[in-house]
């Protein structure tokens, strides 16, 4: 599945062992209704690991953290394993201050 969203793209890669998301651009408030039925409709469909790659995400606003965190709570109730990798440096610092790296990466996370 590939999703232009304006500023901001999805793009699903489906593995043997998990379902990768790959996002890019800008993920901030205008985005947010359509990155949210995207993601929801991953959710529902949840049976294996869950890794969004975010490697070619520009920037990301609070709006977005919340739908991550979101994301991961659904995940944890389904049962599901969910991490985040290629995480670009200015994000991770935002990550970092906000105290959300622990529950979007895990030791384990590799593609």
């Amino acid at each position: 599945m590939y999703m232009p969203m304006e500023k901001l793209s999805l793009r699903t890669e489906h593995t043997e062992d998990r379902t990768i998301v790959h996002i890019g651009g800008e993920f901030d408030l205008e985005a947010a209704s359509r990155m949210r039925a995207a993601l929801n409709s991953l959710i529902e469909q949840a049976d294996r690991r869950i890794t969004l790659d975010i490697q070619q995400l520009k920037y990301i606003d609070s709006t977005g953290i919340g739908i991550l965190i979101s994301l991961a709570k659904a995940l944890h109730a389904r049962n599901v394993s969910f991490d985040v990798v290629h995480i670009p440096s200015h994000i991770r610092k935002l990550f970092d201050m906000t105290g959300i790296t622990p529950f979007l990466m895990k030791p384990e996370s590799s593609i």
